[in-house]
C-alpha cells in the first residue's frame, strides 16, 4: 500500500560543523522562543536557522525567516558544511531516552514515503491540523525545497520482519553518534540492495499511520500539487515524496504520553457554571496535593488542577451520564468514548461564552501543568489519561481523527540527522 524507497540524504560534515549534539534540534513545533534562541547560540550552523528560524521585526517579502533559510541551505552546502550522500539509502535511527527512571531504546529507519491523498487510505492520520501552521510550513517548503525534520510513522511488523531486517545492519559502526542531553542516537546508512528491496517489499502491502508530523504531511501535499501545476509529470521527482521516520507499533520504546490542557480567562460566572456542569456529568472526588508533582489516579475521565487549592479534583464519568446531545453526531463510536474527546467537548467547549473563548494551552508534563496554575499563569489544567497506541490506529482506521493535541511521542525525533531535498528525481 505505501511506497518506502531510499533517498541520497544530506548530512553535517563533522568536521567543518563540530560536535554533532550542537547542530540538532527538536522539531520546530515544541520549541520556545526561549529555546529558539539557546539553539542560536549553540551553533552557527545549529538545524534551527533553517528549521524555526527567527522572525525580526523589519521582515518583509523579500527578507523573512524563511529567505534567511534558503540562504544558509545553500551556503552550507556550498561550504560542505552538509553533504549529500553519494548512494540512495535507508537511515536507521536507534534514540535512546530516559523515561520512569529507567533507560528505553526505540528503533526506526527513516526512508522517503510517496505522498499520498488521505482518501487512499494508505497513509492514515490520527489528529486534526491547524491552517496558519500548515501556511508557515508552506512557505519554507517554497524557499527550500527540503524536508529537515522527519515525520514520525508508524507501520504493523507482525513477527518483527522488518526489525530484524534493521537490527541486521546494525553490527557494523554507525555513520553517525550523538550524546544529546539525556539521549543518545545512532544512525546506520543501509543501502545493500537486497536489504532495500526487502524493506520496501514488506512495507509495499502496509498503510502507515502517522504518529507525529500531521501538519507538514499536508503541508507536503500541498507542496507537491504546486510543483505539478508547472507542468511536472506525477512520478519519480523528489517532491512526490516526504522523509519520514518509520517505527514499529510493537517496538518496545514506543510511548505516547497525553496532552494536558491549561485554561485561562474564566470569568467567575462562567466558572460557577463549569462546577454545576461537572457535579451533573461526573463523579467527583478529591485528593490532597504533596509538596510537589502530581498523585496517579487510575480510572479516572479526567483530573483537574485549580478548582480547589491544593487538591486534585478527580472526575470519572458518571454511567448514568448521556452525551449525546454533547458528542458531535458524526464521530465514530471510539471517538465518542476518549478522554480527550469528553473533556474538549463537554469542558472546554463549556468555556466559550458570548463574550469570548478561554485562552487554552497544552503541555505533556503534569509536574508543569501544576506549575503553571499554581503560578496563576492559568486558571485550570485538565490531566489527560495517555491514549493507547492500539485506539490511535483504530481511530484511523474508522477513518476518524482526535481533537487536535492528543498525544505526544517521547521522545520527539531530533531535527538535523538527516535532510532531504525536494528537487531532482528520487528513483531510477
Amino acid at each position: 500500500m505505501a511506497e518506502v524507497c531510499p533517498f541520497p540524504g544530506i548530512r553535517y560534515n563533522q568536521q567543518k560543523a563540530g560536535n554533532l549534539s550542537s547542530v540538532i534540534c527538536p522539531p520546530y513545533d515544541v520549541i520556545s522562543p526561549d529555546e529558539q534562541k539557546a539553539y542560536y547560540e549553540k551553533s552557527e550552523y545549529n538545524i534551527v536557522r533553517l528549521e524555526h528560524g527567527i522572525a525580526l521585526p523589519d521582515d518583509n517579502e523579500k527578507n523573512n525567516k524563511h529567505l534567511r533559510a534558503r540562504i544558509a541551505f545553500h551556503q552550507w552546502l556550498n561550504e560542505r558544511i552538509l553533504q549529500a550522500d553519494p548512494v540512495p539509502s535507508f537511515y536507521i535511527h536507534e534514540q535512546t531516552f530516559s523515561y520512569n527512571d529507567s533507560r528505553k531504546k526505540r528503533l526506526g529507519f527513516t526512508a522517503c514515503v510517496r505522498l499520498e491523498p488521505w482518501e487512499s487510505r494508505m497513509i492514515f492520520p490520527h489528529e486534526h491540523t491547524v491552517p496558519g501552521i500548515k501556511s508557515d510550513r508552506l512557505q519554507l517548503m517554497r524557499a527550500t525545497a527540503a524536508n529537515f525534520s522527519p515525520l514520525f510513522g508508524l507501520y504493523d511488523d507482525p513477527g518483527q520482519k522488518v526489525t530484524k531486517l534493521l537490527t541486521g545492519q546494525m553490527a557494523r559502526r554507525p555513520i553517525i553518534e550523538i550524546n544529546h542531553g539525556s539521549e543518545a542516537h545512532r544512525v546506520w546508512m543501509a543501502n545493500e540492495p537486497e536489504f532495500v528491496q526487502r524493506v520496501s517489499h514488506y512495507l509495499a502491502s502496509k498503510p502507515i499511520f502517522i504518529a507525529d508530523g500531521h501538519h507538514r504531511y499536508e503541508t507536503a501535499l500541498a507542496y507537491r500539487d504546486e510543483r505539478l501545476q508547472g507542468g511536472w509529470p506525477h512520478g519519480d521527482e523528489a517532491f512526490n515524496f516526504v522523509m519520514m521516520t518509520l517505527v514499529s507499533f510493537s517496538d518496545p520504546g514506543l510511548i505516547a504520553l497525553p496532552v494536558h490542557r491549561l485554561v485561562r480567562g474564566i470569568s467567575a460566572k462562567t466558572m460557577k457554571t463549569l462546577e454545576k456542569r461537572l457535579i451533573d456529568f461526573f463523579e467527583v472526588e478529591t485528593i490532597a496535593l504533596g509538596e510537589s508533582g502530581v498523585p496517579e489516579v487510575k480510572g479516572a475521565t479526567t483530573a483537574v488542577l485549580g478548582l480547589e487549592d491544593g487538591r486534585l479534583v478527580v472526575l470519572r464519568l458518571r454511567q448514568s451520564a448521556s452525551l449525546d446531545d454533547v458528542m458531535p453526531q458524526e464521530r465514530s463510536a471510539v471517538y465518542k468514548k476518549l478522554d480527550v474527546s469528553i473533556v474538549e467537548h463537554l469542558i472546554i467547549e463549556s468555556l466559550v461564552t458570548t463574550e469570548k473563548a478561554p485562552n487554552v494551552a497544552y503541555t505533556p508534563d503534569a509536574g508543569a501543568a501544576r506549575q503553571f496554575v499554581e503560578s496563576g499563569q492559568f486558571q485550570l489544567a485538565f490531566l489527560l489519561n495517555p491514549v493507547p497506541v492500539t485506539t490511535i490506529k483504530t481511530i484511523a482506521e474508522v477513518s476518524d481523527r482526535m481533537p487536535g493535541k492528543s498525544t505526544y511521542f517521547h521522545p520527539k525525533l531530533p531535527t538535523g540527522l538527516v535532510i532531504n531535498r525536494l528537487d531532482g528525481r528520487l528513483l531510477g
